[in-house]
């Protein structure tokens, strides 16, 4: 059975590992990193986890439901436009509150996605092509604008991912030492709606 302490250092390891992943990468993270962001030692990590790569997986796989949640809430019932703001704005939102694991998924990403490919392939792309024939269904219906459903979803992922992926190039751009997201919900809700009005 897994006791409190073993939880919290779990925890605190998991915590310590996203830091260093997300500003490392996976190839230019260390053990000896993670010890030191955690305040533990090596050893004492390795009780733990046997290896960086067990860290890594535990953190993308707590991640990729998160990361799916706000495109799965899609309600094939609602109003479209008001459903693809509402997906737009949770996304907006996981950048705001989850900015460490959109750098971690952006660097898996860049690396060319060798620990999450399977995932990918199957369950992102099966969820996709879903909501890309909701998609469609609705531009055929009038109720959106004609748009190419993967474009729009890679869009979103993009315009509202930004804010997390690139924050130190936006906080130095607008040099106001403010939220990098101010402004940003009003900008795309503006930008979705004149994009998906019919």
């Amino acid at each position: 059975m897994t006791t409190r302490i073993q939880k919290a250092n779990r925890k605190r390891i998991l915590d310590a590992a996203l830091d260093v992943f997300s500003a490392h990468g996976f190839r230019g993270a260390t053990l000896d990193q993670i010890a030191e962001a955690a305040g533990l030692s090596k050893p004492n990590l390795l009780y733990y986890f046997d290896s960086k790569e067990a860290m890594h997986r535990a953190l993308l796989s707590r991640l990729l439901d998160t990361w799916l949640d706000p495109l799965r809430m899609l309600d094939p019932d609602g109003d479209p436009q008001s459903e693809l703001i509402a997906y737009m704005r949770r996304k907006l939102a996981l950048s705001r509150d989850f900015p460490r694991e959109s750098r971690l998924f952006a660097n898996e990403i860049l690396q060319g996605a060798p620990r999450i490919e399977d995932f990918i392939r199957s369950d992102l792309r099966d969820l996709v092509d879903e909501k890309a024939i909701l998609l469609r269904h609705w531009a055929s219906a009038g109720r959106i604008a004609q748009v190419d459903p993967y474009h729009l979803i890679f869009s979103i992922w993009a315009l509202t991912q930004h804010y997390a992926d690139f924050s130190a190039q936006i906080a130095m751009i607008r040099g106001d030492g403010g939220d990098p997201l101010d402004g940003a919900d009003a900008f795309l809700v503006q930008l979705y709606t004149r994009l998906l009005t019919p």
